[in-house]
């Protein structure tokens, strides 16, 4: 497939507010290191507690009740350190040094994933041009759900926002045994391809090698041990992924895609309208923001204006950015939106059935 020619950003004047915000929190914000030590006992907290559930699944899994709730607990306990512990490990932000971060990026490997695409295709492309059609794979990932404008529309788009309620619980699902192989070998529209370096062979064998041993201890071995029918192991393990995915999708349909969303299209030159700051504002919004609980389950998610600004900075110190963040937004009269959870789930779906009926293609440039 032929390359994309990248999108290219304005560039920013004399008066950027963004210097002035990365100013101010380098010499305030980002001098707490118990901030930083509490990022990593979290995430190595969270690694211990699935691990402690899984343990949990074999000792006591003979009791069908038992079984089920030690799985949906590994399936909570997965999602919270994919969106905590390896999404900052994945932008060189847990640990000090980058070789302890691609370290603890490995353990991804457990869970099923391939770390190596993840990263990639997360940071090179959602993070660097986020809400951009054709470039933001973690948005458009299949034609089952529209979403950008330019997408085609199909008749049974029309009924999105109600089947998508059944087809997000299976997101981890598709993830790790149907994405992750289209992305390495998949031909029709893979922009991942595209965009991302030649692929090296050894990740290939750890593709395999990953959903092989992610199988093996998570569903054969319990299957071989405890004494349940293996259609009651399977459901159960089935049951883990979609309450993982439950939780993770919230975050996930929050940050970027409700009903006022915009999706910035570069002009034929291949510039966009905004500066690469202005942009994350633009396309970006954070929820929940008061919340203990959404802050510890989500991370970097219910402040993810903070974390698209500052990618590389751990989770744990975006509530002491985002008021920094308002600040500027409300002297520079920049788009900053917090929303409560509810709104944002509601607004969301809202989104799919406007998008569902209309065939609204955006305008080049259009922001």
């Amino acid at each position: 497939m032929e390359k994309l020619k990248r999108p290219v950003y304005l560039k920013p004047d004399t008066d950027d507010f963004f210097k002035k915000i990365r100013k101010e929190v380098n010499e305030t914000v980002l001098q707490n290191s118990s901030l930083y030590r509490f990022n990593i006992i979290k995430s190595i907290g969270l690694v211990l507690f699935f691990f402690l559930f899984y343990a949990c699944i074999l000792w006591f899994g003979n009791s069908t009740p038992l079984l089920f709730l030690f799985y949906i607990l590994c399936g909570i306990t997965m999602i919270v350190l994919f969106i905590n512990a390896f999404h900052d490990a994945a932008h060189g932000a847990l640990f000090k040094k980058p070789k302890h971060n691609q370290w603890f990026m490995y353990v991804l490997e457990l869970f099923g994933s391939n770390h190596w695409l993840w990263t990639r295709r997360h940071i090179n492309l959602h993070h660097a041009y986020p809400n951009v059609p054709d470039w933001d794979v973690d948005i458009k990932q299949s034609d089952i759900i529209r979403i950008f404008p330019n997408s085609p529309l199909f008749d049974y788009h029309k009924y999105q926002h109600i089947y998508m309620w059944f087809i997000y619980p299976l997101y981890s699902l598709n993830w790790i045994y149907i994405r992750d192989f289209k992305d390495f070998f998949g031909k029709k529209d893979n922009y991942v391809k595209k965009v991302v370096e030649k692929i090296p062979p050894i990740e290939v064998y750890r593709l395999f090698a990953a959903k092989a041993i992610n199988l093996f201890y998570l569903l054969f071995i319990p299957m071989l041990l405890l004494n349940q029918p293996w259609y009651m192991v399977l459901f159960a393990w089935i049951t883990m992924h979609m309450c993982g995915s439950a939780l993770g999708v919230v975050a996930l349909v929050s940050t970027h895609v409700d009903e006022d969303a915009h999706f910035p299209t570069a002009d034929e030159d291949g510039n966009l309208s905004a500066t690469w700051a202005m942009h994350q504002m633009i396309v970006t919004k954070d929820f929940s923001t008061n919340s203990k609980l959404a802050n510890f389950l989500y991370g970097g998610f219910t402040h993810h204006v903070a974390h698209h600004l500052f990618p590389s900075v751990g989770h744990t110190y975006y509530p002491y950015i985002t008021p920094i963040i308002k600040r500027y937004a409300e002297e520079y009269d920049l788009p900053y939106t917090s929303y409560p959870f509810y709104h944002a789930i509601r607004s969301h779906f809202r989104m799919l059935k406007e998008k569902g009926v209309h065939d609204n293609i955006l305008t080049t440039g259009e922001i």
